[in-house]
Order: C-alpha cells, then structure tokens, then sequence
C-alpha cells in the first residue's frame, strides 16, 4: 500500500541536508538503469493509473501530496515506459498539478530539493513560457540557497537554461521526434548528433 509519504520517501531518501539528498539519489534519478525502471513500473504503475483516474485527487491537498503526485504523473512515467510514447502521456496533468502549486503557494513549504521536482514539469513541457518560468524558479533556488548548497541548485538551474534553449530554438525536444513519430528537421537531426543533445 503506497501513501504520498512512502512515494517521497522511495525518491528522496532519508537525508535532511538537500546536496546530499542530490548526491546520494542522482544516480536514481538521472542514470538510465532498466533494473529501477522496472523496481518503479512494479511498484508504482498502479498508483500512475489512479492518479490519472483522478483518484488520489485527495493528495493535492497538502504540498507533500501535490509533490507526490507530481512525481507519480511527471517523473515516474519517464522510468516505467522510457522511449515509448507514455513516458509523455501525464505530462499535462503534471502541469497543472504544478502550476496549480505554484498560484496557491503550496511549493514554498517545501524544502528546496522537493521544489526542484515540483518545478519539473514546467521544464518538461514543450511550451516556452513554461520553459521561462522554470527557468525563473529554478534561479530563485539557486540565488536563495546557503553556500554550501549553491552548487547543487545552480546545477538545476543551468539544466533549466539548456532546456529553455532548446525550445526557444526548434518549438519542441527533438530527441523526443522519433518516440513521438515526428518527422525531424535536418537542424534537429543534426543537433541530434551533437553531445547532451537529449535530456
């Protein structure tokens, strides 16, 4: 039985200092590992599905649950269903989840490195005024946080710039093109080629 508690837990681990949060759980997060692709399609792909349903709507309530269901439409159909189609598939409930968020202030409880996963969808989204705003709160992360952290959140931060580029230049992710059936322009194919092209 998983709660919008054991959710976060399973993605931030236990951790109270968030560059070690960063640290210890980067290689969840970003590495591709079919092996915690599949841990996360078994244990949470039912609890996608009700969340698409709309029902675990309850979640949003607090700002633990609205980031719990954020990472259940947002991040964890990047894991279950990598370079298919329904990776994408949540994305807008994602969004709204996010943007509702942010207009009821329900983000700023929480402690920056949840933040950072909140924000996501916004950097997910193929829309350049999402892309700005990400961009935006991603910078006041990094401006706001202590020293010994800023180098974690400035991280975050340029990875945002790189993804608000990408879309001020072609109106789209073109690693996404072949997944999706879009036809790719000879400029997309060719920054294709180029390294850290694809996100």
């Amino acid at each position: 039985m998983e709660t919008a508690a054991t959710l976060r837990k399973f993605w931030f681990g236990e951790k109270t200092d968030d560059a070690a949060t960063a640290q210890e759980q980067s290689a969840l997060w970003w590495k591709k590992n079919p092996a915690v692709d599949a841990e996360i399609r078994l244990r949470f792909e039912t609890w996608l599905t009700k969340a698409t349903n709309h029902e675990l709507d309850d979640w949003s309530k607090t700002p633990e649950g609205r980031l719990a269901l954020i990472l259940l439409t947002d991040q964890f159909p990047r894991n279950m269903y990598r370079d298919t189609p329904r990776a994408f598939a949540s994305d807008e409930q994602a969004r709204t989840l996010c943007k509702e968020g942010i207009e009821n202030a329900s983000h700023a409880s929480l402690r920056p490195i949840e933040r950072v996963f909140f924000y996501l969808p916004l950097e997910h989204s193929e829309e350049l005024r999402d892309q700005e705003l990400a961009v935006r709160l991603m910078q006041e992360l990094a401006e706001s946080a202590p020293p010994d952290q800023k180098p974690t959140f400035e991280y975050f931060s340029n990875f945002a710039i790189r993804h608000r580029d990408v879309i001020a230049r072609f109106g789209r992710f073109p690693h996404r093109n072949a997944i999706l059936g879009r036809v790719s322009s000879q400029e997309e194919l060719t920054f294709l080629t180029q390294p850290e092209s694809s996100f």
